[in-house]
């Protein structure tokens, strides 16, 4: 089994060395997909440097276009079995791959996410209203799809390839995460039946606006914009 680490970058310099020698630290056969998404901190010549490892490849947008561009291109040039987003600040470790790929391991799933709500793993204390901001979007995004999801806005989403291949995405910005999440909720294998999505507990260190956090308030209004329009059966 062949995984396709997808990491959008924009503005990582300090953390970017760093996240990836933990990616590569990981068991599992893989490529790693580096999209530098406009950054204008030096990240892309690092990115470039990256490449020069024999399973890094790097991808370039000339301007920022957000996350979800960026993971769209990275989906577009991913080879593997199984492809997972990977935030590049250190905010999500790779030593939870393994709990992350293990439902795929065993084939009972199509589909795994990470929540930073279950599970005995490790948190940093910080913000009470983004937690609230989070459950709340989570909980919101459930009544619409049907899911008992703990966690819909985590990084760590992991998809069979041919599922995610299959998934037409449109969101630009932090949009990505209750889009895909709707559709991975409305999508039917050939056969009709659902996907199988799992839900593990990952650890969380997350950082401070003057860490260089980017999403905002705005983010979680676009948020509930992006659950009522993507639940709506006319939007593909």
């Amino acid at each position: 089994m062949k995984l396709s680490v997808i990491i959008p970058i924009f503005n990582e310099r300090n953390t970017l060395d760093q996240l990836v020698e933990r990616v590569q630290r990981t068991s599992f056969e893989k490529e790693v997909l580096l999209i530098d998404d406009g950054s204008t901190d030096g990240s892309s010549d690092q990115i470039t440097l990256l490449a020069r490892q024999d399973n890094v490849k790097a991808l370039h947008h000339k301007v920022n276009r957000g996350k979800g561009a960026a993971v769209r291109t990275g989906i577009a040039a991913a080879s593997g079995d199984i492809i997972l987003v990977q935030d590049a600040d250190l905010e999500y470790d790779p030593t939870d791959y393994a709990n992350l790929l293990a439902p795929f391991e065993h084939d009972n799933a199509d589909v795994v996410f990470g929540s930073r709500f279950i599970g005995g793993q490790t948190h940093r204390v910080l913000y009470f209203w983004h937690s609230i901001g989070n459950r709340a979007l989570t909980l919101l995004s459930n009544v619409f799809t049907d899911l008992n999801l703990t966690d819909m806005e985590v990084c760590y989403k992991a998809f069979r390839s041919e599922i995610i291949h299959n998934i037409k995405l449109k969101e630009d910005r932090f949009g990505f995460e209750p889009e895909i999440t709707a559709k991975v909720a409305r999508y039917r294998k050939p056969n009709g039946q659902r996907l199988r999505i799992y839900e593990v507990g990952i650890s969380y260190s997350g950082r401070e606006y003057s860490e260089g956090k980017k999403i905002g308030w705005k983010d979680g209004i676009s948020a509930v914009w992006c659950i009522v329009k993507y639940n709506s059966r006319k939007i593909n």
